[in-house]
């Protein structure tokens, strides 16, 4: 009897303190009071996003309206704090206030290109992955989800629920500061890739956006900038790949670009937001302003721009007033309100809200590495210089690059900040050169230095810094192999002045290789460099920005633990007079923007018109049609084995199906990259080529395996201008198989009927 009035006393105990917990106000991890909403009808998840959206809207002041078309302004970007009582940013790149009342939570937006952007500012770690030009050398979508899903758990884990990467731009400008953000010269192969990064960063509930909308294809001036280009040119390459992109992984955001295109700002280009993303290819999410790319009220609005970052110069109260006043219509608004709030319960940002926690670090190092492994290119390997042998080699001089202490990573908007602070505090760049004015070179403690020793224990390896190539070349004479590290860096803002490598690193390595035969040169760069010392080195290895286990992942390739496999994105060409503009741009960088003496864009407007006047041929597609020759072709990359193709077969259908045989007549495991490139009929005016699928294929020793390709006739089509549709041009089309752009032994013929 006692022990059954002691528990009875327990329960009542027990069931006080849950009637306590359940009345009193909850918080979130952040300290902020959160009241408890009462259930509201969109709340049911079996309603569609369409659906729940509308319920939302008919609850809804003109006011909170207003509030969810724009940001909070600049000075989040700063400390996490805006001048506005009550606003929870978290110091990301852009902030937007919830609505309490109706159980709509915060956007809270950060940059993450490449990983976090900025975490040291709020004391986080976020791990820094190969720059996106690493990821799409390796031509995988299952590395590009992988990629994608990573960046969207850390964003969560930080308490984002809305990322700002997915870089989608064509790589036509080589130069372009931004190369390294993003997916190489093919729209196909862009667009594909970068489908698959959103999907898997939607996978963890988190907005996916895809930028910079449309023909940002440099950064020198690129406020004021003025793409020119035609209809069919623009839509048969900067848009098919936002146009993959997008249908692919039903992204929730579309960022448009700072620049004009023939003569109208982006954001606020009724062809580009409403003709062609609205109507054509019936986006449903929403569009945002890259940060200060909004120009007006109305005429953005009436376009299709729904928010305005980072602040509400024309989205605040002047979209409030146009309202009010019938310049923009209430269904107008309502539109734009939709759209965000659709987008919101399509990815799960409102059911799933996302709450801080640890950053899994050791997922992050595996994720990184193996995208490295997968992307690196291996340009030359004479005499099988390469994979070195750790039981066999005896001493090897490290040279340059900061390889003692980390590798090189890219900069601007994109930039993770390195785990343990920036180990290089020099800029990198030489006193007076206008890339002295952008943000110091930081580096990721990933050092291939430590990595080589722990490789090959048994060696003596020294290290040089290279700063005198003469005492790089005595060191490099008394070891049995010199591996040089040789960086370029690049940043948002700003261009490259050209594709040389700085501060002198071109006369080092030929100093080293003049001193030691066995040189083998590992570059550190965000896109295509010059060479001119080539044919004077046994060994060149493309790293890219090679994130946060670059070095262990160099060096994996280097011993040979990893067969290398990655295949160019871009072109690399021999000189810059190879290329469709020669010349660099006399447009200004931006952070000389307003100096004195340089053009005034508001004045001299012609010299930031951008023209695109190679027209359809970018990247390879101009050295085919102008039969230049390039230093390394697009697609191109050795293995340490080798490869054979046969058996080219091509069946008609919905989609083409294209079946090869790919044998492994080597001694080493590799992966091998099928390559499908399709030549059009010529009546259709189109470069002599273009890549239209590929297939990853691994293979042993000896072993044979047949892939298969399947071609959607979007990919075989050219934009029809009187229609305004993509079309199959009927006759006779020639389909290669191969290992790059410039080496395809098999073709067939196929003909096929117009659509």
């Amino acid at each position: 009897m006692i022990m059954r009035r002691s528990l009875l006393k327990a329960a009542i105990f027990l069931l006080a303190l849950l009637f306590l917990a359940a009345s009193a106000p909850m918080y979130t991890q952040f300290g902020q009071p959160v009241n408890i909403v009462p259930k509201h009808s969109w709340e049911n998840k079996d309603l569609s996003p369409d659906e729940r959206a509308d319920l939302v809207i008919q609850q809804m002041t003109l006011d909170e309206k207003i509030q969810l078309l724009h940001g909070m302004g600049w000075r989040t970007l700063l400390d996490g704090t805006t001048s506005v009582p009550g606003v929870r940013s978290l110091g990301g790149a852009g902030f937007i206030p919830g609505i309490e009342r109706l159980g709509i939570p915060d956007l809270q937006m950060s940059d993450a290109a490449v990983g976090v952007a900025r975490g040291a500012a709020r004391s986080r770690y976020s791990t820094a992955l190969p720059s996106g030009v690493a990821e799409a050398s390796s031509w995988d979508p299952e590395i590009a989800y992988e990629y994608g899903d990573l960046i969207g758990t850390e964003l969560r884990d930080q308490g984002f629920n809305m990322s700002l990467g997915g870089g989608v731009n064509i790589s036509r400008e080589p130069r372009n500061g931004r190369t390294f953000e993003y997916k190489g010269e093919d729209p196909i192969l862009a667009g594909t890739l970068v489908g698959e990064e959103i999907k898997g960063l939607q996978n963890q509930h988190v907005i996916g956006n895809i930028k910079h909308y449309a023909v940002n294809d440099q950064e020198n001036g690129r406020h004021f900038a003025n793409s020119i280009i035609d209809k069919r040119s623009m839509q048969e390459s900067d848009l098919l790949a936002f146009q993959i992109g997008i249908r692919n992984s039903g992204v929730g955001a579309v960022m448009c670009s700072y620049n004009l295109i023939n003569g109208t700002y982006a954001c606020e280009n009724d062809y580009l937001l409403h003709h062609v993303l609205d109507e054509a290819w019936r986006f449903k999410g929403f569009v945002v302003s890259d940060w200060g790319g909004t120009h007006s009220t109305v005429n953005a609005a009436r376009a299709g721009l729904d928010i305005e970052m980072p602040g509400n110069d024309y989205f605040g109260e002047p979209l409030k007033n146009a309202v009010q006043g019938g310049e923009v219509s209430q269904h107008q608004l309502n539109s734009m309100v939709h759209r965000v709030l659709r987008t919101e319960f399509a990815t799960g940002v409102i059911d799933y809200p996302a709450h801080p926690k640890v950053v899994d670090v050791m997922h992050g190092f595996k994720v990184a590495q193996r995208v490295e492994e997968a992307g690196a290119v291996l340009l030359k390997n004479a005499e099988n210089q390469l994979p070195l042998n750790a039981s066999s080699i005896k001493s090897i001089a490290v040279i340059g690059g900061h390889a003692d202490v980390g590798v090189i990573s890219g900069g601007g908007s994109a930039q993770v900040d390195p785990a343990g602070g920036n180990p290089v505090i020099t800029p990198g760049v030489d006193s007076g050169d206008i890339m002295a004015l952008l943000p110091e070179w930081v580096y990721h403690r990933s050092p291939p230095l430590d990595a080589v020793i722990e490789r090959a224990p048994q060696a003596r390896v020294k290290y040089n810094p290279g700063n005198d190539p003469a005492s790089a070349a005595a060191l490099a004479k008394s070891s049995e192999v010199a591996i040089v590290f040789a960086v370029q860096h690049e940043s948002e803002g700003a261009d490259l002045p050209n594709l040389a490598l700085p501060n002198n690193q071109d006369a080092l390595i030929q100093a080293v290789a003049a001193a030691n035969p066995h040189t083998i040169v590992v570059l550190e760069t965000g896109g295509a460099v010059t060479m001119p010392w080539l044919d004077q080195v046994s060994a060149v290895l493309e790293s890219w920005y090679p994130g946060i286990r670059g070095g262990q992942a160099i060096a994996a390739i280097l011993f040979g633990d990893v067969n290398p496999s990655g295949k160019l994105p871009i072109t690399f060409p021999k000189s810059e007079a190879d290329m469709p503009h020669p010349d660099p741009t006399t447009r200004p960088a931006e952070p000389l923007t307003a100096a004195p003496g340089l053009p005034d864009p508001k004045v001299d407007t012609k010299v930031f018109d951008v023209n695109y006047d190679e027209g359809l041929k970018v990247g390879y597609k101009w050295y085919d049609t102008e039969n230049r020759t390039p230093l390394f072709p697009f697609g191109f990359g050795l293995s340490y084995t080798a490869f054979s193709y046969s058996d080219l077969n091509v069946t008609p259908g919905d989609a083409l199906e294209v079946t090869v045989r790919v044998t492994n007549t080597g001694k080493r495991a590799g992966q091998e990259i099928a390559e499908i490139y399709a030549g059009l009929p010529e009546g259709a005016q189109e470069p002599p080529r273009r890549l239209v699928g590929w297939q990853r294929v691994a293979l042993e020793p000896g072993e044979s395996k047949t892939v298969t390709v399947h071609v959607e006739p979007l990919f075989l089509s050219i934009y029809n201008v009187d229609r305004n549709a993509f079309q199959l041009v009927p006759g006779e089309y020639a389909i290669w198989a191969g290992n790059s752009s410039r080496d395809l032994p098999l073709e067939v013929a196929v003909t096929l009927q117009g659509r």
